[in-house]
């Protein structure tokens, strides 16, 4: 079946901010599992928004790469492009290494965050959360998102990556300009970038028990600049998805009749909530992304070599053909795409990293404040724009 041409939906804009998860089904109803789309200037991609497509793209990184080099539209891309954080040219990270260097690279990536210390992990995931919500105690009121969700995990991996803890604010500010893919991104990452480099040189002149001197103890011949990038990499990716699986799984379990009555009977709904959230109001919606190595055919769409497919998990995860009960709770189901999948998903010793420090995060926050409640109605929460690896708050 080939399906007619369409004018792209633009991947941005206040119907993002509202209701995401039905903006994905009424997309998928109009323009079925791959539908055009739009990025900020006028950028044109795929987004793939079927379960089923979804697993085809990832399960095939020859046909859909990972080599950003392979996109068609770089002549038409700015330097001042704000999404070019995310989607890179000729970066040496291990986000655009395809073929056996990925495999080894992440393998070292795997093996140093493997070693991290669960015990040290949740202790200092415990001493920051701690520490931000003595700064919040005697408000009143805050925006737990920003005051809170969005400050802990960067503090909590720059910890255990090696940096100093009078560098973390710095880290916050630079991480989350980065994230937010405005004016301030670029020099969010150029913060970043130099902050890496500093590390790891002071780590190989006195190595540590923390990643970056593992990683530099372990690179099979990567250079330094290949594990810097690595590091930003594991970073960013380990901060934007883990607070908002801490803000998505507080506001279910605020807002949700389901949650209400364990809330007060202990953590047991903790894990339920944040498994739900997976599944209904995922950390990281859109991903960017793969491209097509040579002209084929996905989901009914000509796709041509070069262009660029954008990874919907959020879409995929309540594609009605694998979410035909869509109010029944999950329960331990874990065949969500919220991670990814094929030899690019994040890997599983990142996972376990991610949701100690998301459910150490939110267990403190619970038994600190246990009365915690909205200060508006559910209804007038709002969404921060879906504008590249991120779709919520």
């Amino acid at each position: 079946m080939t399906l007619p041409d369409s004018p792209p939906v633009p991947l941005s804009g206040p119907r993002f901010q509202t209701d995401p998860i039905e903006l994905y089904r009424q997309i998928r109803r109009e323009h079925g599992t791959v539908a055009p789309v739009v990025l900020d200037g006028n950028v044109p991609a795929w987004l793939v928004l079927g379960y089923r497509e979804l697993h085809q793209v990832t399960s095939d990184p020859v046909l859909y790469s990972r080599d950003s080099d392979l996109w068609n539209q770089w002549d038409s891309i700015p330097d001042d492009w704000p999404l070019l954080p995310m989607i890179g040219r000729k970066q040496p990270s291990i986000l655009y290494t395809v073929g056996e260097r990925h495999r080894e690279r992440a393998g070292v990536v795997s093996d140093a965050l493997e070693a991290i210390d669960p015990f040290v992990l949740r202790e200092r995931a415990e001493r920051f959360a701690d520490e931000l919500i003595d700064g919040l105690c005697g408000k009143g009121s805050c925006d737990i998102i920003a005051e809170y969700a969005m400050l802990l995990p960067v503090r909590v991996l720059a910890s255990v990556y090696g940096f100093a803890d009078e560098q973390g604010p710095g880290l916050v500010t630079a991480m989350n300009d980065m994230i937010n893919g405005q004016e301030g991104a670029l020099e969010g990452q150029r913060h970043l970038a130099g902050s890496m480099f500093a590390l790891l040189a002071a780590k190989a002149e006195a190595p540590g028990d923390d990643v970056a001197s593992r990683m530099l103890g372990n690179r099979s011949g990567f250079t330094v600049e290949e594990v810097a990038q690595d590091l930003m990499v594991m970073m960013a990716a380990g901060h934007q998805p883990t607070a908002d699986w801490i803000g998505n799984s507080l506001r279910l379990m605020l807002t949700d009749d389901r949650f209400a009555a364990s809330l007060a009977g202990g953590r047991h709904s903790v894990g339920e909530a944040m498994n739900e959230v997976l599944w209904e109001d995922t950390p990281t919606q859109n991903v960017a992304g793969r491209w097509a190595s040579r002209d084929t055919r996905l989901g009914g769409r000509r796709i041509g070599r070069g262009d660029l497919l954008l990874l919907g998990l959020a879409a995929a995860n309540s594609d009605p053909h694998v979410r035909t009960d869509s109010g029944a709770l999950t329960g331990g189901n874990n065949a969500y795409l919220s991670f990814g999948h094929g030899e690019h998903r994040c890997p599983f010793p990142a996972q376990e990293v991610a949701e100690t420090i998301a459910r150490t995060g939110i267990e403190v926050l619970l038994d600190r404040l246990p009365d915690v409640d909205l200060a508006v109605s559910a209804d007038a929460l709002s969404r921060r724009p879906a504008r590249r690896r991120t779709g919520r708050r």
